[in-house]
C-alpha cells in the first residue's frame, strides 16, 4: 500500500521481530480504505502505532496499569502481552511489564486497527472557495480523527474522496448530528473565522426533533453546565453545585422557539449564545424536552460507560437504523470485496469474529471482521506479523482498488 512504512527493530531483539509495515497520520486516506455495504460505510482494518507522551498523572504507573486504567477498551492481559512483544513501547525501546513510566516519555502503541462503522451517506461539497470550504456532514461521522475514529470522519473522507486537505474545522459538530459544516483552508483563516464565531459575528441555529409538545413562546435556558469528559456527558448545574463534585460548572445559554408540533413531538429551532460540549442537547433535557433519539439524555439515571471501555452516544447510535444509500458508490463492487479475505492479527482484538467495543452481539453481522488468510503463517503466536504476511495483506488490498 502507498505511503506505508518499516517500523526497525533495535539491535538484539528477537529475530523474529522482523520489520512490519503500518500506517502513521502521515498516510492519506484513500478511495480503496472504504467498503459500502448495506447503507454503511466500512474501513479496511490496518495495522497503525498511535504515540503520546507521558501525563503527568500517569507518571509512576507501570506500563501495563497505565493502559489497563486508561484505555479500557481492552484487557489487562492484552496490555501484558503488548509490553512482551513489543507492540507497546517507551521511549521506542521495549520494556520490562513492571517498567514504571515517567512523565514526557514517548508512549507508543502498535496495533490492528478497526474502526467502527458510519451511515454511508455522502459528505457533500456546497461552496468550495480559496480559502473556505463548506460541506453537509451526514448524522454518525465524526468531523475529524477522535477516538475509534480516523478516517471515518468527515475531514478523512474529504480528503480521500476529494483530494482536500489540509482543513481546519472552524466548528464542531456531535458525531450524531447531520448539518453545515465550514471549514477553512489555512490555520490564520481559521483562527479568524472562530474569532468571529466568539464575537458573534456568525451565529449557529440547530433544528431539533424533541418529547412533547414544546411552549410557543421562545424558551431561554441559562444554566451552568458541567462536563464529565471520561463519561462522555455534561450534567446541568443544580443550586450552584454539580451532581458531580469534581466538576466546576461553566456558563451556558441556549434559546429555543416552537416551529411546530403534532401533539407528540415537536421541532424546535435551537439558538446557542455560548458553545459548551452537549449544550443543546442538555438544556433541553432540562427543559423537559428532550431530544427524541438521544438516548444519552433521555433519561437523568444513565449507566457508567467509562468503566466498560463504552463510548458515550453508543446507545444513541444503537437506535439508528441506516437507510439504505442513495450514494453514486457502487454496491455490487462494495459487497464484492467485502468478500476478500484479510489477515488475522493473533493479537487484535477484533479478529476474527469479535466486534467493535460498545457493540451489541445482535450488532455482530454488521461489522466487516477479518477472516483467515491462505498465505504464509505468522510469526511467533504473540508477536507482531512478519515483514511478508503484511505485504501481502497489502498485495491483497492494492488488487482491490486497481
Amino acid at each position: 500500500m502507498s505511503g506505508s512504512g518499516k517500523r526497525k527493530r533495535d539491535d538484539g531483539e528477537e529475530a523474529e521481530m522482523e520489520a512490519i509495515v503500518w500506517q502513521t497520520p502521515a498516510n492519506p486516506p484513500e478511495p480503496r480504505d472504504y467498503i459500502f455495504r448495506s447503507g454503511r460505510r466500512y474501513v479496511r482494518p490496518y495495522y497503525f502505532e498511535f504515540i503520546s507522551h507521558a501525563k503527568k498523572r500517569w507518571a509512576g504507573k507501570t506500563i501495563v496499569d497505565l493502559f489497563a486504567e486508561e484505555f479500557k477498551g481492552r484487557s489487562y492481559d492484552y496490555y501484558v502481552s503488548a509490553v512482551k512483544c513489543g507492540r507497546i513501547r517507551v521511549d521506542d525501546k521495549m520494556v520490562d511489564t513492571s517498567y514504571v513510566v515517567q512523565s514526557s516519555q514517548k508512549i507508543s502503541h502498535f496495533l490492528h486497527r478497526h474502526e467502527p462503522p458510519v451511515l454511508a451517506g455522502d459528505v457533500l461539497v456546497l461552496q468550495n472557495e480559496a480559502d473556505i470550504l463548506t460541506v453537509y456532514k451526514p448524522a454518525s461521522v465524526p468531523v475529524h480523527p477522535c477516538g475509534q475514529y480516523r478516517k471515518n470522519t468527515v475531514v478523512g473522507i474529504l480528503q480521500a474522496e476529494h483530494g482536500l486537505a489540509p482543513l481546519y474545522p472552524v466548528h464542531r459538530l456531535d458525531r450524531l448530528v447531520s448539518g453545515l459544516l465550514i471549514f477553512a483552508k489555512s490555520a490564520d483563516k481559521a483562527d479568524f473565522l472562530r474569532q468571529q464565531v466568539e464575537a458573534g459575528l456568525l451565529q449557529k441555529e440547530y433544528i431539533a426533533k424533541v418529547i412533547g409538545v414544546f411552549p410557543e413562546k421562545e424558551v431561554v435556558i441559562d444554566a451552568n453546565i458541567c462536563y464529565n469528559a471520561r463519561e462522555g456527558r455534561s450534567f446541568v448545574e443544580i443550586n450552584d453545585s454539580c451532581i458531580d463534585k469534581a466538576f466546576k460548572g461553566k456558563t451556558a445559554c441556549t434559546k429555543f422557539t416552537q416551529i411546530n408540533t403534532n401533539g407528540k413531538y415537536s421541532l424546535v429551532l435551537c439558538k446557542p449564545v455560548t458553545g459548551r460540549t452537549h449544550q443543546i442537547r442538555v438544556h433541553l433535557q432540562c427543559a423537559g424536552h428532550p431530544i427524541a433519539n438521544d438516548m444519552l439524555y433521555l433519561s437523568e439515571d444513565v449507566p457508567s460507560r467509562s468503566a466498560n471501555g463504552v463510548g458515550a452516544d453508543r446507545a444513541a447510535s444503537r437506535t439508528c437504523k441506516p437507510p439504505m444509500s442513495n450514494s453514486h458508490k457502487d454496491d455490487s463492487f462494495a459487497e464484492d470485496s467485502a468478500s476478500e479475505e484479510f489477515s488475522i492479527d493473533p493479537m487484535c482484538t477484533n479478529c476474527p469474529n469479535l466486534p467493535p467495543k460498545g457493540y451489541d452481539e445482535d450488532e455482530e453481522g454488521i461489522w466487516l471482521h477479518c477472516v483467515r488468510y491462505s498465505g504464509p503463517a505468522w510469526s511467533p503466536p504473540c508477536g507482531p506479523p512478519s515483514y511478508e504476511v503484511v505485504h501481502s495483506l497489502f498485495r491483497c488490498l492494492d488488487s482491490l482498488g486497481s
